[in-house]
């Protein structure tokens, strides 16, 4: 959340700290020593797959063709968060195939595996973790720090605990599995539930995600930027988690980013949304990002009137449209700037009651889907 772009700009020309103003607060000046009460995780986006004849191992040469961020207040939260943020397919710390274990069921062949720096190996010690293996054993195999590895050990107890118990039956034990990051699509891969009914089991209880603000001063002083991030995380001393989202009664629309940066979905799409942003402001209209690259100059605490640094899935969009839908008007949610991403959101959010401006969800896979763009061209 810290300017450190600009205000090395401007020290640079010879300001001092004292000198530059925070923009987040408004209040502060630079000098003012930053005090972060939400963990960030940032995770490279790799694309082997591409390249063939290239070996997916990691070193000091940079191979990511993009990254994503997110923000939470737990680290497992936050870690999660940033693992569905890859639209790799991930919906947290999924199982990875591994030939050698697959077929012999020895845990040495994920040793080696884990041995290799390779873009799966969180993934790869969560499933060291499920094999039974040790946690130092682990240390001197990859050289994490035993926190870290605490943490995802963690996350896979109580996947662990949720496969062998099911859903959660009250709102604490809801509350508990949320704070930890894990998504409805993860909890309905792990009991076997459909998604759409372990979302209607949370909403039950009334367990709903609430949105923080990043301010850089951990609420000493209060923000003057619209800058969120989504938690289930419930503060001391209270009894619920406090959202400080704080819709306006304007009329506003939602324009949904391209998430992070691919072979073939890259900054340009970003270039569409932020001009996208840029023309609804000068219509009259409260302009909301969304979008979990922090590259872009989307994610820019003041190219939109409000910023929601949220993972691009249904859950995450469709919880954040609710939260403003609060207050004012949400005229709608513009899908078509940010290139596959949010097109493939499109469905789901109107499934759930969004409107979609522009180009319907029905035309989108009309013209996505070669076989009935053909039938159409040929009827």
């Amino acid at each position: 959340g810290f300017p450190i772009a600009r205000v090395a700009a401007k020290l640079a020309v010879g300001y001092t700290l004292d000198e530059i103003d925070n923009d987040i607060t408004g209040t502060t000046p630079a000098s003012f020593e930053p005090t972060i009460d939400y963990i960030v995780t940032k995770i490279p986006r790799f694309t082997f797959e591409k390249f063939t004849g290239t070996e997916p191992v990691l070193t000091t040469a940079m191979k990511s063709v993009g990254e994503a961020m997110s923000i939470g207040t737990t680290f497992p939260e936050s870690l999660q968060k940033a693992l569905r943020s890859m639209e790799t397919g991930l919906t947290g710390l999924d199982p990875v195939k591994i030939p050698e274990y697959d077929e012999s069921g020895d845990s040495n062949a994920i040793l080696t595996a884990l041995a290799r720096p390779t873009p799966d190996r969180l993934l790869l010690i969560a499933m060291a973790f499920r094999a039974g293996i040790d946690l130092e054993e682990i240390r001197q195999t990859t050289r994490y720090d035993p926190w870290f590895l605490e943490q995802i050990r963690e996350i896979v107890a109580v996947e662990a605990t949720v496969q062998a118990n099911g859903l959660p039956r009250d709102s604490v034990g809801w509350r508990t599995l949320k704070a930890l990051g894990f998504a409805d699509a993860r909890l309905s891969t792990l009991t076997g539930i459909d998604v759409s009914d372990v979302t209607a089991e949370r909403q039950s209880h009334g367990v709903h995600a609430v949105y923080r603000r990043v301010d850089t001063c951990a609420a000493e002083f209060a923000a003057q930027t619209s800058y969120m991030y989504s938690t289930y995380e419930t503060p001391f001393p209270s009894s619920l988690p406090v959202c400080e989202s704080e819709p306006s009664n304007r009329k506003k629309i939602i324009i949904l980013g391209s998430g992070p940066n691919r072979i073939g979905q890259g900054i340009e799409f970003d270039y569409c949304c932020v001009h996208a942003a840029y023309g609804l402001r000068e219509a009259g209209y409260e302009t909301i990002m969304i979008n979990c690259n922090p590259e872009t100059v989307s994610t820019d605490y003041d190219t939109s009137d409000r910023l929601y640094f949220e993972p691009l899935t249904d859950e995450d969009v469709i919880g954040i449209a609710r939260a403003e839908a609060v207050r004012g008007k949400l005229v709608g949610i513009v899908v078509q700037f940010g290139g596959q991403t949010p097109l493939k959101l499109a469905r789901a959010l109107q499934a759930a009651g969004l409107p979609i401006i522009g180009t319907s969800p029905e035309a989108i896979d009309l013209a996505e889907d070669r076989e009935r763009f053909k039938n159409v061209l040929r009827d």
